[in-house]
């Protein structure tokens, strides 16, 4: 009985510092409003091959601060990691058919991750001599982003992509869930292991 006690205490505390980790984590390491680089980090196609509504909100956000001046182009990271559709193809193709001309469209296939959305866009950005990035994603998933870009050589800020739609609470609490069990994922076990290659 204290075994299974003293267990649940210990996930009640786990769980109670990845809300708070989430909770204080900046959401920007610059003052910048105008940056190089527009990084739309990837979520799933459907099994169709078609833009889910939550990658239509990331990239639509990302067109609308393109459109704003906040930079010249758009990054669109994420390989095919749930079915064989490459995120970053599907949310480019997006993000031409609302107007943002190809030479603006920068496709980062590979990543599986939040960590090698990261790693692969900084890359892509290093090799052009881009420096700065604002990072588009949805709002429960950016406190982890965050934590994941301070690891990263390049000035940025995170951008909240409003769903298109209302959310349902539930389905803004489940995401919130989803997202503190992966920062506590992320902080006990990927920053230390997860790391992708050039």
């Amino acid at each position: 009985m204290r075994a299974a006690l003293a267990a649940a205490a210990f996930c009640v505390v786990l769980l109670g510092w990845g809300v708070i980790a989430r909770q204080i984590e900046p959401q920007s390491n610059t003052s910048l409003t105008r940056f190089d680089a527009i990084i739309v980090l990837g979520t799933p196609a459907d099994d169709d091959g078609n833009p889910t509504p939550a990658q239509l909100s990331r990239v639509t956000e990302a067109v609308h601060e393109y459109e704003r001046g906040v930079a010249p182009r758009l990054i669109l990271t994420g390989g095919p990691a749930h079915n064989q559709f490459v995120e970053a193809t599907v949310m480019a193709q997006a993000a031409h058919a609302q107007g943002i001309p190809q030479s603006a469209l920068f496709v980062e296939p590979r990543a599986q991750d939040t960590v090698q959305n990261a790693c692969y866009s900084g890359q892509i950005m290093t090799s052009h001599g881009w420096r700065s990035a604002e990072v588009v994603s949805s709002p429960a998933h950016l406190p982890r982003a965050a934590m994941i870009f301070s690891h990263t050589p390049i000035e940025w800020r995170m951008h909240a992509a409003p769903a298109l739609s209302p959310d349902s609470p539930a389905y803004g609490t489940a995401a919130a869930s989803v997202e503190t069990l992966k920062t506590l994922r992320y902080l006990l076990w990927a920053r230390w292991t997860d790391h992708c290659n050039p």
